[in-house]
C-alpha cells in the first residue's frame, strides 16, 4: 500500500510516454478555445447560434474549470470592444493601447474592465442567469482552476501542474493577445471595415477560426468566420457537426455576394445588396482603383524636379489605406498628408471623392430609399464619365450587386 501511494503521489494515476502529456495537453487546450469560440463568441455574445443546454452547461462548466472567466463578464468586454473599436474607450485595442501592451498584458486589460460595473450592465444582458451561475460559476469563479490542478495532480503526479500552467496560460495568450493584439495589427483583410481588424491566416484551425478576424468584424453576428473559398474555419466545422446531431440551431451567416450580369441600370435590390455588402464594396474599389493610383503617384513623381519633397508623394500602400479608411478616423497628420496630395493630382482627388460619396449611401440617413437610389444612379453616371477606366469599370460592376 505504501509503495502504490508513492507511486501515485510521483506518476498519477496515469503513467504516459512524453508525448502522451503533450497530446492530452492539446486536446484540453483545444477544447477551451472551442468552448469560448462557439459558446462565448459565437453563441453568447452575438447570438449567431443557439446551443442545446447540455452542450451550453459542458461549455460553461469547462470554462469554469478552465479559465476562471465568467460568461457575463466575457461577453460584456467583447461587445464593448466591437461597439467602441479602436477608440480610447475599446478594452484592448492596440491602435490605442499598442500592440506590445495587448500582447503581454491583455489578461491585465480583461481583468481591469471586468470590474467595470457600467460595462457589465450595459453589455452583458442576456446571459446565463440561473443557480448554478450564481451561485458558482460566478460566486467562485477562481475555485473552478483550483479544483482543475487537483484533478491534474491526481491524474498524472507533479507534471499535472505543467499541464495546468500550460491551461491557465492559453486563453490569455491566444485570445486577450493574439486574437486581440495580432488580430487588429498585421494580416490580410477582406472587408475595409471601420476599425483594423485582420485576418491573421486564412486558416482557421489553432484557435477554432477566431484566426478569421476581419471576416467577423464585417460580419459580427454570423456564426460562421470563413467567408472566402480558400478559408477555413474550425469552430464552424463543429458547429455544423452540433447542427446534424440536433445539439445547435445557426441563425446568421454572412450574406453571399451575388452579381446580376445582365443588369445595366442599379435599381433598389443593387442599393439594397450595396448596402448589405458594404466593406465587400469599399474593399473591391480599393483593389480596383490601385492600379489607377500607382500611374498617378508614378506621375507624380515624375513631376517633381530632380526628386525635390518626393517624400510629399503618397505611396501606393499608403494611398490604398485611405481609401479603405473614413476621414474621420484618419489621424490629424495623415489628413494633412492627404489634403495635400489630393491638391496636386485631379484624378486622386476624383477617385477619393467619389470613395467617400459612396460610403454616404450605406451611413446612417434620413433619405428614403428612391433618393437614396437615384444617388447612387448619379454617381454611377459620374464615374463612367470621369475619364478615368478603372473607376467607369468598377461602375459596372457596381451595377451588377444582386
Amino acid at each position: 500500500m505504501s509503495y502504490d501511494f508513492l507511486s501515485l503521489a510521483s506518476h498519477g494515476l496515469f503513467d504516459l510516454p512524453w508525448w502522451g502529456y503533450v497530446v492530452f495537453t492539446l486536446v484540453v487546450t483545444h477544447v477551451t478555445i472551442a468552448a469560448v469560440t462557439i459558446f462565448l463568441h459565437r453563441s453568447q455574445a452575438h447570438r449567431g447560434l443557439d446551443l442545446h443546454p447540455a452542450v451550453s452547461h459542458f461549455f460553461r462548466f469547462w470554462l469554469w474549470l478552465t479559465t476562471g472567466m465568467v460568461t457575463k463578464e466575457w461577453v460584456a468586454i467583447h461587445r464593448k470592444h466591437h461597439a467602441k473599436v479602436e477608440t480610447a474607450e475599446d478594452p484592448h485595442s492596440p491602435q490605442t493601447r499598442g500592440i506590445g501592451t495587448v500582447l503581454l498584458r491583455g489578461a491585465e486589460l480583461y481583468r481591469a474592465e471586468s470590474r467595470n460595473q457600467e460595462t457589465l450592465e450595459k453589455y452583458g444582458h442576456g446571459t446565463p442567469d440561473d443557480w448554478l451561475e450564481r451561485n458558482v460559476y460566478t460566486r467562485f469563479s477562481w475555485q473552478g482552476v483550483g479544483l482543475m490542478l487537483a484533478v491534474n495532480l491526481v491524474l498524472f503526479g507533479p507534471i499535472g501542474a505543467t499541464i495546468w500552467a500550460v491551461q491557465m496560460l492559453w486563453i490569455p495568450v491566444n485570445a486577450a493577445g493574439i486574437i486581440n493584439g495580432i488580430g487588429h495589427y498585421w494580416g490580410y483583410r477582406n472587408y475595409a471595415c471601420a476599425d483594423t481588424s485582420t485576418n491573421i491566416v486564412p486558416w482557421g484551425f489553432f484557435i477554432g477560426g477566431e484566426e478569421l478576424h476581419n471576416n467577423h468584424h464585417a460580419y459580427g453576428t454570423s456564426a460562421k468566420f470563413s467567408t472566402q473559398w480558400y478559408e477555413f474555419d474550425l469552430g464552424w466545422m463543429y458547429i455544423r457537426v452540433l447542427a446534424a446531431l440536433k445539439l445547435a440551431t445557426v441563425r446568421k451567416v454572412a450574406p453571399q455576394v451575388r452579381f446580376d450580369r445582365a443588369k445595366a441600370v442599379p435599381d433598389l435590390a443593387t442599393l439594397q445588396a450595396v448596402i448589405t455588402h458594404r466593406y465587400h464594396v469599399a474593399t473591391a474599389y480599393a483593389r480596383s482603383l490601385k492600379a489607377a493610383c500607382r500611374d498617378e503617384i508614378a506621375h507624380l513623381k515624375a513631376r517633381t524636379a530632380a526628386g525635390r519633397h518626393a517624400d510629399d508623394v503618397p505611396t501606393v500602400g499608403r494611398m490604398k489605406r485611405w481609401l479603405q479608411a473614413d476621414a474621420g478616423t484618419l489621424p490629424e497628420a495623415e489628413r494633412a498628408k492627404l489634403a495635400e496630395a489630393l491638391a496636386k493630382s485631379k484624378a486622386l482627388a476624383t477617385i477619393y471623392s467619389m470613395r467617400q460619396e459612396l460610403a454616404t449611401l450605406w451611413g446612417r440617413s434620413t433619405e428614403s430609399s428612391e433618393q437614396l437610389l437615384a444617388r447612387l444612379q448619379d454617381w454611377c453616371r459620374r464615374a463612367e464619365s470621369s475619364g478615368i477606366p478603372p473607376l467607369a469599370q468598377f461602375s459596372l460592376q457596381l451595377k451588377r450587386y444582386a
